[in-house]
């Protein structure tokens, strides 16, 4: 009777389990979805919208309002660009860690907003920059006071970046099922969407923005984007209770560092020839493991020591383990997996050293050229990044409706092309528009040199700023397949505790990137001679900025052929999904379940004997 009882328990228990997991996915279904977009996608529109606009026209503000050099105004622009790539290392962090993706969002979003109000303030009052230099010929340049206000303003905007950059978009794929079978059931790609919002808020920023600061001033230039940036924070607090939140499970990096540190301490253990004796702890694990466990791979088999178990650790199966002597096959595999998309990420540091300086360069060519739309009308040098973007979105668009299903008959592949395909192609492209922006460099200075020009660098060469386009549009659409690609690789190859760090990476390689350019273009100043300096500080007309683009040229093809090497011997992340997962323990509650219902059901039988007997 005691036996039937504890079996009766023991149904009722399983039974319970299963409710409680039925109860914990309704909930889980409650939250998220596509009804959180329009919040996000408000916060984002904004969000660039006010960045795009803070950045844009950047460099004439230097160069005019606070009068510095080319060269110092394009470095202090790409070091910024630097830092602001470097500072999602440390939102990562804190979201990943204790703090939650949410409310990192909103904290950097508010620590953005301040560096706005800094700058639009420092814009406003005439004593935060020197007077005005309209021939550009012997300034006065901003005073150290002056600048600190500028570096103040920058340092906060950089590391409002961090927490936003390194957030948003594992943010938004918190929102939605990410693991393969989800993604392949959606008709629609959630990072090519990203991308046309970001290029609809960049957009409106160059139109409307950069118009008001050529023409109303700096202070309602400024303060727009200042305004949209509030805007975004109550746009993004709005939606609150609809998003779902993951917690923080610590540090990943402290994760990576116990199996580094494990393994270190276990190099002289022997490897068991079965890979199924390492150590497995699917409940220690589970936090980690949302969408599905890592499965062991063959890669960097001397981190499998870390997982080896020994006598000692062997006498207590139950008890809790120490990380820093055992760590589970799974949290090797997530350090196999960042290994493994080392190489490929760092191809992405050379790609942004060619161009970090670009947009700065192509401006001050656009100010000497003719920007007339009609006889009283001409646009703005920064409105020309308009066709960069404008390309950027329609292309999205194609790729999604056109090319993703046509590639799809060749390839059988439901994304088209792989994330490394679409990379490749990417670089490619970007070689093209570099070569074509040293060759209509070169067509602009023969138009100058024809009408006696070269010395006057405030002078509008006669040669139309579309020569421009072409070379906007290819970045555009190299945009297309290399940024999209590359945030789409390392966000699904990257472990899916450690996406928030994924997109640091990306911003990383960014800052790195940026760093190398400003060597790149410091030394290129320095060194090709003061007299004929392929880029000079006032006037760009009497140096040879196509030699400069040929040379980028060059480091993108030695880039490229580092990028294929890497490509080709690349191993995609060996992943069991939770879908699989939950099959294989359904069909065990299943049999539990149908076990338990029979030793009741005899039970029951065997009682109704007993009490036959006794009467």
């Amino acid at each position: 009777m005691m036996l039937d009882m504890e079996e009766e328990k023991k149904g009722i228990r399983g039974n319970g389990k299963m409710v409680e997991k039925e109860k914990e996915k309704s909930k889980q279904h409650q939250r998220g979805g596509v009804r959180t977009l329009p919040f996000i996608l408000a916060n984002e529109l904004c969000d660039r919208f006010a960045s795009a606009g803070f950045h844009a026209n950047m460099i004439n503000y230097l160069t005019q309002q606070l009068n510095m050099p080319l060269v110092s105004a394009s470095n202090i622009l790409s070091n910024f660009n630097g830092t602001s790539s470097l500072t999602p290392l440390l939102g990562a962090f804190i979201a990943d860690s204790f703090a939650g993706r949410f409310w990192t969002i909103v904290v950097a979003t508010l620590i953005y907003e301040l560096g706005l109000i800094t700058i639009t303030i420092s814009a406003i009052l005439p004593h935060f920059h020197p007077p005005p230099c309209p021939t550009q010929l012997n300034c006065e340049e901003a005073k150290s006071s002056q600048l600190w206000i500028l570096y103040l303003a920058l340092f906060l905007t950089s590391l409002g970046t961090g927490g936003i950059r390194s957030c948003v978009v594992p943010f938004s794929g918190d929102q939605f099922d990410m693991t393969k079978k989800g993604v392949q059931s959606r008709k629609w790609n959630l990072f090519n969407w990203y991308f046309f919002c970001m290029g609809l808020a960049s957009l409106s920023a160059l139109t409307i923005v950069v118009y008001i600061q050529d023409n109303m001033g700096w202070g309602w230039g400024l303060g727009i984007p200042t305004i949209a940036m509030l805007i975004s924070i109550i746009a993004f607090m709005l939606g609150s209770p609809l998003y779902k939140t993951m917690k923080p499970n610590g540090s990943p990096f402290v994760r990576l560092a116990q199996v580094i540190v494990a393994a270190i301490k276990k190099r002289n253990q022997a490897l068991p020839q079965d890979p199924k004796l390492l150590y497995q702890n699917s409940e220690l694990d589970s936090p980690i493991s949302l969408e599905g466990r890592l499965l062991h791979s063959d890669q960097f088999r001397w981190l499998d020591k870390a997982a080896i178990i020994t006598e000692e650790e062997a006498k207590y199966p139950n008890a809790q383990p120490n990380l820093w002597n055992l760590a589970t096959i799974h949290r090797i595999e997530e350090l196999k997996c960042i290994i493994r998309m080392l190489p490929i990420w760092a191809s992405g540091i050379l790609l942004i050293t060619s161009s970090s300086h670009q947009n700065s360069f192509v401006i001050i060519q656009a100010r000497t050229m003719n920007r007339h739309l009609s006889h009283s009308f001409q646009i703005s040098p920064a409105n020309m990044s308009i066709f960069n973007v404008l390309t950027m979105m329609i292309g999205v668009i194609l790729y999604e409706r056109l090319f993703v299903p046509f590639a799809r008959r060749f390839t059988k592949n439901r994304a088209g092309i792989t994330c490394l395909q679409r990379m490749g192609v990417g670089f490619v492209i970007n070689i093209i528009a570099t070569i074509v922006s040293a060759l209509v460099e070169i067509k602009r200075k023969k138009v100058a040199s024809k009408y006696q020009l070269l010395d006057n660098p405030k002078a509008i060469i006669p040669i139309s700023v579309f020569w421009l386009v072409p070379q906007y549009c290819l970045h555009g659409v190299a945009e297309v397949f290399m940024s999209v690609g590359h945030l789409e690789f390392l966000f699904d190859q990257s472990p899916e505790s450690m996406r928030s760090s994924a997109t640091a990476l990306y911003c990383i390689a960014t800052a790195i990137g940026s760093f190398i350019g400003t060597l790149l273009v410091t030394l290129v100043h320095d060194y090709t001679g003061k007299e004929k300096s392929w880029l000079p500080d006032r006037n760009l007309n009497r140096g040879k900025l196509e030699c400069y683009y040929f040379l980028v040229s060059g480091i993108q093809v030695i880039n490229f052929i580092y990028y294929v090497i890497c490509a080709w011997f690349y191993t995609y992340k060996p992943l069991e999904e939770i879908s699989e997962m939950n099959i294989k323990e359904e069909d065990l509650e299943q049999v539990d379940g149908n076990v338990s219902f029979v030793s009741l059901k005899e039970g029951k039988e065997d009682e109704k004997r007993e009490f036959a007997k006794d009467e």
